[in-house]
């Protein structure tokens, strides 16, 4: 079957990330389609509702098909204006808001932005702490303070530790710290530093030695750090000493980070 092409649009009056991420988790669905993303934030006034309704015509015309268009647009008389485009058209809060109301009985505010609102402080304060206490303690530069931390990451050097842990920190405000596992250790038969002590929030990362090759030789090519022989000998051993450790690990060869972080939240219970 040959591959379809879409335009598709993300159009909100905040940031346009719920949109975003409500959109992409259906258009995964369709394996067959090749879909142009375009993020329209920030469309709060009646001109720029305007205008990106010339933009979406216009993609709709040079590809010959509708514009997919997914809206969580507060503004009644914007979202009409945005549903009038030559184009496919969902609202997310129209499909959710008035059933729930329905059910609560009890009228939504209809807030712009509400869901990225910093008004909730301490939901807000935690994530900024712990996205502060995640960079101070990326990749091994420190065991201060590893008793506040939530999780510790381990694992040979790229195989996704870093943007795991910040990935964690950002969406559900945990405390990450991460630690590479590197060929001195594995000489020494034992983690680095006073990590055993915290042995209970330990999850490890691996990777196939063919892709960390490639990450590797990205990186620095044609060097011994990133030959397939080397590669093939860190991922063997410190598999061996998660192993020896009891830690569990999880193979981050092939999955999102978004998959990678709900496997550990769930394997060590991290709420």
């Amino acid at each position: 079957m040959p591959t379809i092409k879409r335009s598709v649009f993300f159009v909100s009056d905040g940031t346009g990330l719920t949109a975003e991420a409500l959109g992409h988790s259906l258009l995964t669905q369709f394996e067959n389609v090749e879909f142009s993303q375009h993020r329209k934030p920030f469309i709060d006034t009646v001109d720029k509702a305007q205008a990106i309704v010339a933009r979406i015509n216009e993609c709709s015309r040079v590809d010959g098909m509708r514009a997919l268009v997914f809206t969580t647009l507060i503004d009644r008389d914007i979202a009409a204006i945005v549903h009038a485009a030559d184009a496919f058209c969902m609202s997310f809060f129209e499909s959710f808001l008035v059933p729930l109301e329905n059910e609560l009985g009890v009228k939504s505010s209809h807030t712009v932005g509400r869901s990225h609102d910093a008004s909730d402080s301490s939901n807000y304060q935690k994530r900024i702490e712990a996205i502060n206490f995640t960079l101070h303690h990326d990749d091994g530069i420190t065991e201060h303070d590893l008793e506040k931390s939530d999780l510790i990451l381990v694992g040979v050097s790229r195989c996704g530790k870093t943007p795991t842990s910040l990935y964690l920190a950002m969406q559900f405000g945990l405390r990450v710290a991460n630690f590479p596992l590197i060929p001195e250790d594995f000489e020494r038969g034992k983690m680095p530093g006073n990590l055993p002590k915290y042995r209970d929030k330990i999850f490890g990362l691996t990777i196939k030695p063919e892709r960390l090759n490639k990450v590797r030789e990205e990186r620095r090519a044609g060097s011994r750090y990133a030959s397939l022989e080397n590669c093939r000998y860190e991922v063997a051993e410190a598999e061996k000493m998660m192993q020896r450790e009891g830690i569990h690990w999880i193979d981050s060869s092939s999955k999102s980070i978004e998959e990678i972080s709900t496997t550990i939240m769930q394997e060590l219970q991290l709420e």
